[in-house]
């Protein structure tokens, strides 16, 4: 291995990291703060408002996060190709991992959606004279709008689904990573042969 491969490598795998962490870490914040952080507020609307606004000034670095996976992830797959043909479990993580990625990035857009559909459905019931009240931005109470209620639990489910596939992302990356040492690069490549 070159030096110039072996450094391509390395920002790879940085840049990988550092976009798995900003997904996963907004991820959980948003699931943890910006959906609560209304709870303060009287008016059901404001605290839909406020986390409405924090997720769409987020959701470009939350997409970059998601870029720097999807890249520097087939970055280092074609950078892998021996490994993958020849080390044994690792294609198959290495498969799976992708599903992971495929599957938080449809998770992170339907999230996204179903947070416009809220706003949209609450400022909908505010301009017909509806209460809209709610625990939080993604939790309803028994005075929610029904339409409000329905995306908000559709989207608690689609955020804590991009938590655990983010998540999922960066668990089997170290899985992969960790393929790299040389007692298993070679424990892998003679299992591969029998």
């Amino acid at each position: 291995m070159t030096s110039s491969s072996s450094d391509s490598h390395a920002l790879a795998q940085a840049v990988h990291d550092l976009g798995a962490a900003l997904w996963f870490g907004g991820a959980v914040m948003g699931v943890a703060g910006v959906n609560k952080s209304g709870e303060d507020l009287r008016d059901g609307l404001d605290k839909i408002r406020v986390a409405s606004s924090a997720w769409n000034r987020y959701a470009p670095a939350q997409w970059a996060g998601i870029g720097a996976v999807v890249l520097a992830g087939a970055q280092l797959t074609a950078t892998s190709k021996a490994r993958l043909a020849g080390q044994q479990g690792y294609g198959r993580v290495g498969a799976k991992k992708i599903q992971v990625v495929l599957t938080g990035a449809a998770a992170t857009a339907y999230a996204a959606y179903t947070g416009a559909k809220i706003a949209h459905a609450a400022e909908e019931a505010h301009r017909r004279g509806e209460t809209v009240d709610v625990e939080n931005a993604s939790e309803p109470n028994s005075r929610t709008p029904q339409e409000v209620a329905l995306w908000q639990r559709r989207q608690r489910l689609a955020q804590y689904a991009v938590v655990l596939t983010s998540g999922a992302n960066v668990v089997l990356n170290a899985y992969l990573a960790q393929r790299f040492r040389p007692g298993a690069t070679v424990k892998g490549f003679v299992q591969g042969l029998t």
